[in-house]
Formats: C-alpha cells, structure tokens, sequence
C-alpha cells in the first residue's frame, strides 16, 4: 500500500511538471500557449515573412510562446493560402495566417474569391511604410531623378514589387507618380514573388526602380546596396533617417501598409481569445521593441471587432483611392 501511494505520488509530481512545461504560469495567472504555427501567403524575405518570423521571435522570446514554425505558401497572390486555411480550417486551429492590405486590394479587384470577412480576425499589430528603392549605382539619387526619367518615358522606367499588377507595391508606385502630377496608370510594373526576389531583380537591373516595405529594405540600405530615394511616412523613420520622405521632396502622398493576422474560420472563442492575448502582451515586452525598432514598424493594434471595424474603413478608402487611380 506504501509503494502504491509513492508511486501515485511520484506521478502526480511528473504530470505536474510536464504540465508546468508546456504551459508555464505568468505572475498574473496566464499561460503561455505551448506553441503557435505562422502561414506565410508569400515567398521567403518578403513582408509577410518578415513580420511573421519577427512576431514569433518576440513571442518565443520572451517567454510568452513556447515554440513557433514558419511555412511559406505562395500563390493567387496569396489566395493560395487563404483558400487553404479555409478548406483546411477543422486542422489548422493552431496556425495564424499573416496578411495585410492586399487582402482587401486583391478582393476588391477579384483576384481571389476570398475576403477577409471569411477567416476569423485576430489582430492588427503592425505598420509598415513603403519605400521607392535604387540599386547603388543608379544615376537617380532622388524622387526629383526617378520622376524626371519617368517624364521623359514611362515605358523605359520598369518599377518592380513584390506583389501582383495592382496590389499594393504597384499601387504605391502609382500614388507616387500621381503626386508628381503624372499619369498614374503609365506606370511599367515588373511583379516578383516576395519582397526577397523582387530586391534581386533590382540588384540584377531587371528594374530601375523597387516599391517595397521600408523593412524589406533597410538592411541593404545600411550595409549600401541600394539607396532608398523615399519614404510614404509623414517624417523621417528612425530605423533610417538618411531616407527623406516623398512630402519633403515635394510629394504629397504619405501611406502605411498595415500587417496583421487570421484564423481558420470557426476557431473556438478561447483559442481566439488566447491569441488575441498572447499578442496583446507581447508589446509590453523588450523583445518585441527590439524586433519592432529594428525594422522601423510602427506599433497599430486592434482585435476582434476593433479589427473588423478597421478593415472595413481600410475596404473604403482603398476602394476610392484605387477607382481614382484607375485600377477599379
């Protein structure tokens, strides 16, 4: 009877251990969640990618999540991976999809069936601004030099992105044209998939120039190979402030590029909840300041139906601003 006691003791100290270790308690009372699986609709290097491995680095990090995976799925323009996450949802409970404002552009223009009223909303976190980008040895040097060739023909002047014909690189690109009072639907759009073969292309001189996310950038700008000729933000962004933005170049055109993510529809209240709290924690970490600051983001939170009540603006003014520029 002793031996069984202390055998049921011994037991019971393992299970508690084990549990402990999959789920360990904060001060608060939360746990952390064991583990969580990122959907990247796009190749690696891209924006997607890059706030989805830099979310889970924060996350894991600091101790709020156990361990994070990472799986690229391109295609449709990322409709591959939405339809995926929905045809697939009953098993994908433990995944979050990144997207962004793409996925109101491309269903607005039918790219994908899809909207983002079909995945269940967990959180908008980040911004991201664009950048108009040139390789290191380009004469251009500025908005002023880019506009100038583009004046002399538009056919000569490839501007390459990392999204499909009309999604948000291009869209920004002819945002940037427009502002310089030309026509915005000139523009020569090259699309790559992701932000990582996109640079290539640049690199390569398949395009003169690149419209890309600041944090796509940044990093080649820095060690100098390429120069970024202008910023959407409103001011100068810390993460690089040799890049002048495209108002004090005469511009008036500024834009973020929000990132977020989605469930699988039909997620359960409590793992929805779950997430929706584990991301809400994450900002008060050292980690994520870290991984937010070296990429220049700039912190946009909103969950549940705050979310929804964002992305259905975000439907509106892209919806205007895209029939005004002539892609609607």
């Amino acid at each position: 009877m002793l031996n069984t006691m202390r055998t049921m003791a011994a037991a019971s100290i393992i299970a508690a251990a084990t549990l402990g270790l999959s789920a360990p308690a904060f001060a608060d009372g939360h746990q952390m969640l064991e583990k969580i699986h990122f959907l990247i609709p796009g190749g690696a290097g891209g924006g997607w990618d890059g706030t989805a491995r830099g979310t889970g680095e924060a996350l894991t990090e600091s101790g709020l999540v156990g361990s994070a995976s990472y799986e690229n799925m391109s295609g449709g323009g990322g409709g591959k991976a939405i339809g995926y996450l929905i045809e697939n949802a009953d098993s994908n409970h433990g995944t979050l999809m990144v997207n962004s404002t793409p996925i109101v552009i491309r269903s607005l223009t039918k790219v994908f069936p899809q909207s983002f009223r079909d995945l269940s909303l967990v959180a908008g976190t980040i911004g991201d601004y664009a950048a108009i980008v040139v390789s290191k040895d380009s004469e251009i040097n500025d908005m002023a030099g880019l506009v100038a060739a583009y004046k002399a023909d538009p056919k000569k002047v490839a501007i390459g992105g990392g999204s499909v014909p009309g999604g948000m690189d291009h869209l920004v690109a002819a945002m940037a044209m427009q502002a310089a009072g030309e026509d915005p639907t000139k523009v020569k759009y090259i699309p790559y998939d992701a932000g990582a073969k996109a640079m290539a292309g640049l690199l390569s001189g398949e395009v003169i120039a690149l419209s890309t996310g600041f944090s796509e950038a940044v990093e080649q700008a820095k060690a100098g190979e390429v120069k970024i000729i202008g910023v959407t933000s409103d001011e100068r962004v810390p993460a690089f402030e040799e890049a002048k933005t495209l108002k004090e170049q005469g511009l008036d055109t500024s834009f973020v590029n929000w990132r977020g993510f989605f469930a699988a529809p039909g997620l359960p209240a409590e793992k929805l909840q779950a997430y929706q709290d584990v991301i809400t924690k994450m900002y008060d970490t050292d980690e994520w300041e870290a991984v937010r600051a070296r990429n220049g983001w700039v912190n946009i939170h909103n969950s549940g139906d705050e979310f929804l009540t964002f992305l259905e603006n975000q439907e509106k003014v892209i919806g205007d601003l895209m029939k005004q520029l002539g892609f609607l």
